[in-house]
This record gives structure tokens, C-alpha cells and sequence, in this order.
């Protein structure tokens, strides 16, 4: 029925563009445009094409379809579990991901595994509620239906909680030559990357490639650019010297550059300079105020004019919002975010709702929006799910206010810093408060515990134990 409907619907539409033709077209050129048109309209409305999603009956119930297992996502769908809903939780991976240990996978510091949950384990005992591992694509508000790479799917409401891509700031050629550090794939390559860099080097008599393939520039100094500066600066300190006896790490240089005056701009001056100092002191060559303007051929050109030889470049230097088709374009604000309101509706839409980075949601407080970090998406998360059951109990919504627990950051070992409202300290304390956070953040009590014991081992024997490359395998197609 749904492709008979769309078919019928394709008819009209070409019938409607043939007549414009006929009226105002007679050259022998309308058969040809006619033709043009028609395959235009199948290839931007694929509703023909698709098939419906296999999703069981929602039996009475409302359909709330989360695209995006993030923060917010993971939240919402563990949270809510009202039995007025049948949930579908749509992602492109299978697994919900804790971002802010990504540089410690891309540095041998811990397993992949342990910060990659898989979905199906997280909910195998959650009725009602359905997984699938598929792209949103477009959604198409007027008939509440969502395309997906594996077929079209209804909703009654829907949550955008796609997240954010790595913001190349209009040199998208930059994606090819450097690396990212948004996923645990990227993570593993990078960490392929850093120690394949060292082998290299180690074998070849070249001292100029030695010195190229020794030189990481990491382009960004925000919380994840430091973290990432400092866990190099320990593999500098603590493991080349066993791992290669043969090399000198004096030729490891390890350069953060950051467009902005100071590193963490998002902090205070104060654990700025902090973060500065302790970087400085081991070896981490900073500069500021300095953006990229090109990556090529293994040279690094700086908007000042000055270049630098490398062949490892990170680029952690922000962030854009993911985007699904078939939203109106004033529905977007800065950065590719959704515009919401304090309830999270996205703009001009009723049913449709967006939480974490991907929302805009703009105060006197936050004129830009909430900053793109974790908390403002696990609190949206759970506002939003006290006003779905309000919405479905005919009560009116509840504002949505920002609690800003503060901030911290890990440089290396034992020196972290925190900004909790009126509280600023850096330290030992401020790592230990790192590391207990960060900790109970994790899902579920055995990665807890394998991230603990890894954490341990390296702190007490200076010897993190994962320096292992693993290459995926390739085979070519019969």
C-alpha cells in the first residue's frame, strides 16, 4: 500500500510538471525536459525506492524514534520507560561511545572495548523498545515518516541527538591528510598511526623523514588538544626509552596550535596558564593564535606564512552539527544546530525535538547556546523525558534551565584542572576528581573495572600494555 500510495503520488506529480510544459514549452525539447523533470522528483522524494521499516506494531502505543545513541540519546532511551511508548533507537554504529576517553585508546592507554558498549546488551531486557543500526537520512515532517538507509519508519514523536563531525572550517581537504578523533575507529587508526610512526622512524637511516614521522602537531587546544598533547608527552617521557633504545627522543617534537590567545579558552586564565606551564615543561612546543591553512605532501602551512614538516597531524579544532535532510533551512542556526526552544521542540515543528550538541538553544545566559559537551545533553535528556509524559497526560511542558556543574580537564599524570561555580583547583586532587568522575561515567561495572586496572597498571609501572597495531583486513572483491 505505502509504495502504491507513493507511486500514485509520483504519477500527479510528473502529470502536474507535464502540463506546465505542454503550456508553455512546444519545441521538440519538452519530451526530453519532461523526462529530466520526472527523475529529478524520484531522486530527491526516494519514497518510491524505499521500503517500510520492519518494526513490530506499536499495539496502541505513541512511537518515540531517537536517531542517535550519543549522551542524550543513550540517556532518553534508558530513561524513559513509560509504557505509553514504543521506542526505536536508530544509530549508525551498534555501540554507544565515551568520547572523552577517546585519546587514551588513540594512545595505548586503554582498550576500545572498554569505552564501546554495545546497544543490544545495554536493553536486552527492555520491552517495547527496538534497535536498529541504520543512517537517517531525510525526514519528512508533514507525514511524520523518517528515511533511513534500511527503509522508511513512522513516528509520533521525533528525537534528533546526532551529535557532531569534526569542523574542518571550509577546507574539507584537510579530512584526507589528518586525523580526527571523534569515534573508536578513528581512535584505532590513530593509534596505528603513532606507533607505525615510530617504526618508521626506527627503520629508516633517513635522519629528515626520522624527524618528520617523530613530529605530532595536534590542531586544537581545547580540553581534548590538551589531553592528547599530554598523553603524547608521556609516551615521550616514559615509553620510547624502553620500547625503542635505539632512537633519540629528542627528535619526537610534539607541537599544540590553537587560533585562539590561550590554550582552553573555555576556562579561566588562570588553569590556562596553568595548562601552559605544565605542557611547557615537558617538551610541548605551543603556539597560539596561529590557525592552518594548508596540509599537503607532509608540510603544515600556518596562516603566518611559516611551515613545519610532519607526518602526523591531529585535528581536534572543533566541532559542526550533524544535519538530517528534509528539515526547513531556518530550522538551522550557527554551527548546523538545530534551533529549539526551551523545551527542546526543534523550530516550526511540534513532535520533533533535538538534545545535546546538535541543539540550539539560546538564552540570556548561553546568547550562543549551551556549550557542546556532556552535561547540557543528559540534562536535555532528562527534561525532555518528564514533558513527554506530561505532553501525553494533557499537562503543559517544563521549561528547560542549564545547571553547569562545572568543568575539568587532565593534562598527564597526576595534574588535572577543575572549574566547578566557585571553586578552581588543579593538582593531584583535581586528577583524582578526574579520574573518580570519568570512572562512574563509564557503562557498566565491568568496563569500569577494566579501565581501573589499566589506569593502575600504567601509573604504577609506567608501562601502559596496549601499544599493539591492529590493521583491518582488506580483501578484494570477486
Amino acid at each position: 500500500m505505502f509504495i502504491l500510495i507513493s507511486f500514485c503520488t509520483l504519477i500527479r506529480k510528473c502529470d502536474e510538471r507535464k502540463s506546465k510544459i505542454d503550456q508553455n514549452d512546444n519545441s521538440e525539447k519538452k519530451r526530453t525536459l519532461f523526462l529530466l523533470q520526472c527523475y529529478s522528483y524520484i531522486t530527491n522524494n526516494s519514497l518510491i525506492m524505499k521500503t517500510k521499516m520492519d518494526i513490530p506494531d506499536k499495539e496502541g502505543r505513541k512511537r518515540l524514534v531517537i536517531v542517535g545513541g550519543g549522551f542524550g540519546g543513550l540517556k532518553l532511551a534508558r530513561k524513559l520507560k513509560s509504557n505509553k511508548f514504543q521506542i526505536v533507537l536508530l544509530d549508525k554504529n551498534n555501540h554507544h561511545i565515551f568520547q572523552p576517553l577517546l585519546y587514551q585508546v588513540a594512545t595505548a592507554g586503554i582498550e576500545p572495548s572498554a569505552i564501546s558498549f554495545p546497544f543490544r546488551k545495554i536493553f536486552k531486557r527492555r520491552k517495547h523498545f527496538h534497535i536498529r543500526i541504520c543512517e537517517a537520512q531525510r525526514v519528512i515532517p508533514e507525514d511524520n515518516i523518517l528515511e533511513t538507509s534500511i527503509g522508511t519508519l513512522s513516528y509520533d514523536y521525533l528525537v534528533v541527538s546526532t551529535g557532531c563531525r569534526t569542523n574542518y572550517f571550509g577546507n574539507d581537504g584537510l579530512s584526507q591528510q589528518t586525523m580526527a578523533l571523534k569515534n573508536t575507529a578513528e581512535a584505532l587508526f590513530n593509534r596505528n598511526q603513532i606507533l607505525e610512526s615510530f617504526e618508521k622512524a626506527q627503520n629508516t637511516s633517513n635522519i629528515e623523514r626520522r624527524k618528520r614521522l617523530m613530529t605530532f602537531v595536534i590542531v586544537g587546544g581545547g580540553a581534548t588538544g590538551i589531553e592528547l598533547s599530554g598523553a603524547l608527552a608521556e609516551m615521550k617521557k616514559f615509553v620510547l626509552p624502553q620500547d625503542y633504545p635505539d632512537l633519540d627522543i629528542n627528535l619526537m617534537r610534539i607541537i599544540l596550535v590553537d587560533g585562539a590567545p590561550r590554550l582552553l579558552s573555555a576556562f579561566s586564565e588562570k588553569s590556562s596558564e596553568e595548562v601552559a606551564d605544565y605542557l611547557l615543561k615537558r617538551d610541548v612546543e605551543i603556539r597560539t593564535s596561529v590557525q592552518v591553512s594548508n596540509y599537503e605532501n607532509g608540510v603544515i602551512t600556518f596562516n603566518d606564512g611559516n611551515t613545519l614538516e610532519t607526518m602526523n597531524v591531529f585535528w581536534v579544532a572543533g566541532v559542526r552539527a550533524n544535519s538530517i535532510d528534509g528539515l526547513a533551512k531556518e530550522a538551522y542556526g550557527p554551527g548546523n544546530r538545530l534551533q529549539v526552544d526551551n523545551y527542546n521542540r526543534v523550530q516550526g515543528y511540534t513532535n520533533i525535538f533535538a538534545i545535546g550538541d546538535t541543539a540550539l538553544m539560546i538564552s540570556t545566559e548561553y546568547p550562543k547556546g549551551h556549550p557542546q559537551v556532556v552535561q547540557p545533553a543528559i540534562q536535555q535528556a532528562r527534561n525532555l523525558i518528564g514533558n513527554l509524559d506530561r505532553v501525553e497526560r494533557g499537562l503543559e511542558m517544563q521549561p528547560f534551565v542549564y545547571h553547569n556543574k562545572g568543568s575539568m580537564a587532565t593534562i598527564g599524570r597526576n595534574h588535572a584542572v577543575v572549574e566547578l561555580k566557585k571553586l578552581r583547583f588543579g593538582g593531584f586532587l583535581a586528577w583524582a576528581a578526574w579520574l573518580f568522575i570519568h570512572l562512574m561515567s563509564i557503562v557498566g561495572v565491568k568496563n569500569r573495572l577494566f579501565i581501573f586496572v589499566d589506569w593502575m597498571w600504567s601509573y604504577f609501572t609506567y608501562d601502559p600494555s596496549l601499544r599493539v597495531i591492529i590493521k583491518p583486513l582488506r580483501r578484494d572483491k570477486p
